[in-house]
């Protein structure tokens, strides 16, 4: 039988009270040069407070690039850009050994030079026009934190980031992420157009002398207090349960109860994909007021953590459906696919 959930005591209220006043002038940092994009900026906060990285896709001009480096000002972390690009080679990204003389005995030894990956937030733009190859590079630094170049391990500084981005429509000189790439991101955000008043306002902001400065709010030091926070918030038995039938019963060959998987689903999400839902809704419940997981969380952010887990069939590529179909079909058949819900 599952424990009750205990009340949060007194520190757990100021610290999570803390999180929510932070976050909250986070994006009003933000909004102090970007348009609108509410729910994006949130799953951006989601994911840093989750300890995840983040895969932003949209069409060009929509403040992707913006947003990021806005979030990085915000926090007070050190940020580089890399501009993906097709003649892009792994030591651009990790660095690499040269030789250096010594100026005092004239000696030559191997000095490694850093690449961009040290840094807090790394913003890889369009990460999708580099080949295979360099987009392994990154496998590593988003996993273990950490970049091994000629038998040598480094750590990277924490917290760290990936915020990647990249162009949904065009299919000359880019390369599709291989699943494990795709895997290692708690969220893929799919950025839409603004509304009529919003790109009314971004017109007025863009060509005139408006002009304004984003002061930073967190330290490094405290979001991974923050994020130890997160973690702290309890899961619901019935939450979790909701969130193991909806991930299993999106993979094929594994008895789903949903009829359809096996024909439209190739490749189903992962255990990741349970380890991060989780993390993501605790991070939502703490900005949304509450302090346990709720249904809403789950079903708010499945879409994001699952979207680019799973690989459509030929049969539902036919058909013309998505994995954004077929995970809202899954979310939408959940009462019928759990013994408890809240």
């Amino acid at each position: 039988m599952p424990l009750p959930i205990a009340p949060p005591d007194s520190h757990d209220l100021a610290r999570a009270e803390r999180l929510r006043t932070a976050c909250q002038k986070i994006r009003e940092q933000i909004a102090k040069v970007v348009v609108g994009q509410d729910d994006t900026i949130e799953q951006l906060l989601i994911a840093v407070l989750a300890r995840g990285h983040c895969l932003l896709q949209g069409v060009p001009g929509l403040a992707k690039t913006l947003m990021v480096k806005s979030l990085a000002e915000s926090m007070e972390l050190t940020f580089h850009r890399i501009q993906f690009t097709p003649d892009l080679m792994p030591a651009d990204i990790t660095g690499t050994d040269i030789i250096q003389e010594s100026p005092q005995t004239g000696h030559r030894q191997l000095v490694f030079q850093r690449g961009p990956v040290f840094t807090q937030i790394l913003l890889a733009d369009e990460i999708n026009r580099t080949p295979p190859k360099t987009q392994a590079a990154l496998l590593e630094a988003m996993q273990e934190h950490e970049v091994t170049i000629g038998g040598k391990t480094y750590k990277l500084a924490e917290p760290f980031f990936v915020l990647a981005t990249q162009n949904p429509i065009e299919q000359e000189g880019t390369y599709p992420l291989p699943e494990a790439q795709r895997d290692r991101f708690l969220f893929q955000v799919v950025v839409d157009y603004p509304t009529f008043d919003q790109e009314s306002e971004i017109i007025d902001r863009t060509t005139s002398n408006y002009s304004n400065k984003i002061e930073p709010v967190l330290g490094g030091q405290e979001i991974l207090e923050f994020q130890n926070t997160v973690r702290m918030v309890p899961l619901p038995e019935s939450v979790k349960n909701l969130i193991l039938n909806l991930i299993r019963s999106l993979r094929p060959r594994e008895n789903s109860t949903l009829a359809w998987v096996n024909d439209k689903i190739d490749w189903g999400p992962g255990p990741r994909a349970c380890q991060q839902l989780v993390l993501a809704a605790k991070a939502r419940a703490l900005l949304h007021g509450r302090h346990h997981v709720t249904l809403e969380d789950v079903s708010v952010l499945a879409l994001p953590v699952l979207r680019h887990r799973l690989v459509p069939s030929f049969s539902a590529q036919a058909e013309g459906l998505t994995s954004d179909d077929l995970v809202r079909q899954a979310i939408d058949e959940m009462p019928k696919t759990t013994k408890r819900l809240i």
